[in-house]
């Protein structure tokens, strides 16, 4: 590929997070599901991670021109301006709602400490709260060697501080399965007084497991989302202890 060409394409997809023998699957609303039994990923610990980044223009970095304008711009460091009080503070936090073939249903989620089991009911593990956006993010990890004792799961996002704000982020869900490409749903649609996203649906479909996305917005929290799959919980207020880093 020549210089130029290079410069056309804007470089923007030069890197690739996940392996290098794999490329990731993204869930799109023209491509909305994938069956996890189908590749042969049905079993083993099903890792589903949250990573999220302020936008750019929220952290004051400044934008950077156009490469056809300025072709060298390519080549001058881009200025990196740290995070600073002034800014909206945004916690991102990961959750899960759960149905079991029992009939039992709960939700996994940092907030009240609902943390889950993974070698026992639900089969489903926070790993922990990222409240800073760090590049770890947070982490759901679903054991599918009990998928046989799930019925669905709908995996969700939400603002913990009430700041709605998901369009001042670049927030990603991804699913590792044990097997086979990654998994990848952007939450990058702009809903500015949103507070809560249900983003992907996990469902036992007569022994099939697959993956639908959702990315579905709500200006409520939790109970909005559990009216609008009918899951038949009861919420109340919660809270979270005081950060430290």
């Amino acid at each position: 590929m020549s210089f130029w060409e290079d410069l056309w394409r804007g470089r923007s997809a030069d890197f690739d997070s996940g392996s290098a023998s794999t490329n990731a699957i993204e869930l799109t609303k023209r491509h909305r599901q994938v069956s996890l039994t189908q590749q042969g990923a049905a079993t083993g610990n099903l890792r589903v991670n949250l990573s999220w980044r302020m936008r750019t223009s929220d952290i004051g970095g400044p934008e950077r021109g156009s490469l056809l304008r300025h072709p060298f711009q390519a080549f001058k460091p881009e200025v990196v301006q740290a995070h600073t009080q002034s800014m909206v503070n945004v916690d991102l936090d990961l959750g899960c709602m759960y149905e079991l073939m029992d009939g039992s249903k709960g939700v996994v989620q940092p907030l009240g400490g609902f943390f889950g089991e993974l070698n026992a009911p639900p089969y489903v593990k926070l790993s922990g709260d990222d409240r800073f956006g760090s590049g770890s993010g947070e982490t759901i990890f679903v054991n599918l060697d009990h998928r046989d004792d799930i019925k669905r799961l709908l995996v969700f996002v939400y603002i913990y501080d009430q700041t709605p704000a998901f369009d001042r982020t670049h927030a990603v869900v991804t699913l590792y399965p044990s097997n086979g490409p990654r998994i990848e749903i952007g939450l990058d649609e702009r809903h500015p007084q949103a507070r809560s996203c249900a983003v992907v649906m996990i469902e036992n479909n007569k022994g099939e497991l697959t993956v639908r996305r959702e990315v579905r917005f709500v200006y409520g929290f939790q109970a909005e989302l559990d009216r609008l799959y009918g899951w038949g919980l009861q919420w109340g207020r919660g809270y979270k202890s005081k950060a430290g880093r």
